[in-house]
């Protein structure tokens, strides 16, 4: 719905869920909002879409995803902190956030709050960012992805 390049290759069923391999493509993304029924679908792909939301060409709201708050950690306020510790301009709601897009992101210390979505999330921000970003905490992205970082290291030698 942004624009993205993704092709889904080998779609199967396992344990009722669609899986497949992705092919994407570097593209222009242009940037929406998320909202409403959407937003459950979504809920753990936030932290890193509000990063994405940084690059896209008008930027990203999300809305109704207070859920947010209670996860993990408050998801909204780690979000919110790190993109501004990053040097990204963010607008605050309850439910979401409001990103705009063309923002260029610096390297800086951001706090996962032991949330393994906000330390990976940050760590491709890392990727992005012109300088050094240094993650607290960020081990705990082994919780959920033991082989992260190492695979991080894998496609940035490429």
């Amino acid at each position: 719905q942004m624009g993205g390049s993704i092709e889904i290759l080998q779609e199967t069923q396992l344990g009722g869920e669609a899986v497949g391999d992705l092919r994407i493509r570097s593209s222009a993304l242009q940037g929406g909002s998320l909202t409403g029924p959407l937003i459950p679908q979504i809920i753990d792909e936030i932290p890193i879409l509000a990063v994405l939301a940084t690059k896209t060409r008008n930027g990203l709201i999300i809305r109704d995803a207070t859920e947010l708050r209670v996860k993990e950690s408050n998801r909204i306020k780690s979000i919110i902190e790190n993109l501004r510790a990053m040097g990204a301009t963010v607008e605050e709601y309850e439910d979401g956030m409001s990103i705009p897009g063309q923002q260029p992101l610096q390297g800086a210390l951001v706090d996962s709050q032991g949330d393994h979505r906000i330390a990976m999330a940050f760590a491709v921000a890392g990727l992005v960012a012109e300088g050094t970003t240094t993650i607290e905490d960020g081990h705990c992205a082994t919780i959920s992805f033991p082989g992260f970082y190492r695979l991080l290291e894998r496609l940035t030698a490429s």
